[in-house]
């Protein structure tokens, strides 16, 4: 069997940014996400977290958004294949759907550790 020539890297690039666009643009939970993610950001500025509380804060960020984008091709594929309610169907999009939300409160709980002392410290002052 002959093997399929790959399309050029910069076109793999443009693949993958095309997929992400379309998670941010018609996915809720990925706005929402997206919004959670400026916050953060500007509460770090303005707090001047350290860069190792940063590096925590952008992992988690490249967590929670990969697995939506993943949680969203899951979904995707499974309504592609079946229209019909199958208990292995649920039971895969429920699963991709936990997924996120353990990701998503881990980055909370890990978000209050990071913020709730800057803020203790900045009403003291």
């Amino acid at each position: 069997m002959k093997r399929q020539k790959k399309a050029p890297i910069y076109k793999s690039f443009g693949y993958a940014f095309e997929g992400i666009w379309a998670v941010i643009s018609k996915e809720r939970n990925m706005q929402i996400h997206c919004c959670a993610m400026a916050l953060v950001i500007v509460a770090g500025f303005v707090f001047g977290i350290s860069l190792v509380k940063w590096c925590m804060c952008f992992i988690l960020f490249g967590l929670v958004m990969a697995l939506e984008m993943v949680n969203t091709a899951l979904e995707s594929v499974v309504d592609l294949v079946t229209e019909e309610r199958k208990p292995l169907a649920k039971l895969a999009k429920d699963a991709a759907a936990g997924a996120v939300l353990v990701a998503a409160i881990m980055a909370a709980v890990t978000g209050c550790m990071i913020f709730i002392p800057e803020l203790a410290a900045f009403f003291s002052r």
